[in-house]
């Protein structure tokens, strides 16, 4: 599998009727750019914890999802930056104007699954039903196509080989679930760190692996949820620019809840309470740091402004492009 960064030739013109809003001084140079995305969902769906409550009861619990994404969207307007939103299925139904919203102000809808379940607690077919259950939800209320996935807790691990085909199964584009370093939930210590081409055997879709940098020869993580909450920003800016220069693009990624510090908490041991509540305050100001000091745009735009990426196997050839079923899907709309 391999990727590169196109010259605007390189470019399928059909792509241009996709208008590049997100990028008005960085047509051509799309490495430069970086991708901020927001998991939509609430305060209690933390993961695998004991007093993670069951789905059953979620309507139950006072939700703050809606306060503090509509808090956010504010934030990202103040900025004029669009980004992608990463909607639970669940969410999307019980607060359908959450996700109008989001594409009234121009942001990119995508799919965080319906029920933020772990990938590795799901049988192939039940995580089908999920993902599909859930693009099928924002389609229709967002009114627009859906491209993109997340799962939840970056869950997908060498034991989830069926993840990628049953993704191109559910009509998605791309993907962004790939921790490629040590993690909790999951992590594909081996996995590439850019972004590249998946070859099933009925399509491909493409990956944006979670960003990391390299310390010490470790892999580390600066740019989203915990991490961004623990690092000083100065740190979490040098690394950044580090990924830049690679030629890579940065992906950034924040949870509504962690803008708002008066949350309610679940019980947990302390280790998953640092790193669940670590610098609560802190998470708006870096926010808005890094809205002003990096070209921020979606996942969707990013595809469709000069971002291509092609597969080594040959088979791939002969199968529909993601960037063309893109370009396509776009234009129905």
């Amino acid at each position: 599998m391999g990727s590169h960064w196109p010259t605007d030739s390189e470019v399928p013109a059909r792509l241009s009727s996709i208008p590049p809003t997100a990028l008005p001084s960085t047509r051509g140079s799309a490495k430069q750019l970086c991708v901020f995305s927001v998991d939509v969902e609430d305060w209690f769906h933390i993961l695998d914890l004991p007093a993670t409550p069951p789905l059953a009861k979620w309507s139950a619990l006072p939700s703050r999802v809606e306060k503090n994404l509509l808090k956010l969207l504010d934030i990202l307007d103040e900025a004029n930056t669009k980004v992608t939103c990463f909607f639970l299925g669940w969410v999307a139904q019980r607060f359908p104007h959450l996700v109008k919203e989001a594409a009234k102000r121009g942001h990119e809808v995508a799919s965080h699954g319906y029920a933020h379940t772990l990938t590795s607690h799901m049988t192939p077919d039940g995580f089908f039903r999920d993902a599909k259950k859930s693009k099928g939800i924002l389609e229709d209320v967002a009114g627009q196509q859906v491209y993109g996935y997340r799962a939840a807790g970056f869950s997908v691990t060498e034991s989830t080989h069926w993840f990628f085909d049953k993704l191109i199964e559910a009509g998605y584009l791309y993907d962004s679930s790939v921790f490629p370093a040590r993690r909790g939930h999951g992590g594909l210590r081996n996995g590439h760190r850019g972004p590249h081409m998946i070859v099933g055997p009925c399509g491909e879709i493409i990956e944006f692996p979670m960003t990391v940098e390299p310390v010490f020869g470790a892999p580390m993580c600066f740019f989203g949820g915990g991490y961004l909450r623990l690092f000083p920003y100065a740190m979490m800016k040098h690394m950044a620019k580090r990924v830049l220069a690679s030629g890579l693009p940065v992906i950034f990624y924040v949870h509504p809840r962690e803008i708002d510090p008066e949350h309610p908490r679940l019980p947990m041991n302390l280790k998953r309470r640092f790193k669940s509540y670590v610098n609560l305050r802190a998470t708006e100001r870096k926010i808005r740091r890094i809205l002003t000091d990096f070209e921020i745009t979606s996942f969707r735009t990013l595809l469709a402004n000069g971002w291509q990426c092609h597969a080594s196997d040959a088979a791939a050839s002969s199968l529909p492009s993601p960037i063309e079923k893109l370009a396509e899907e776009h234009e129905q709309i």
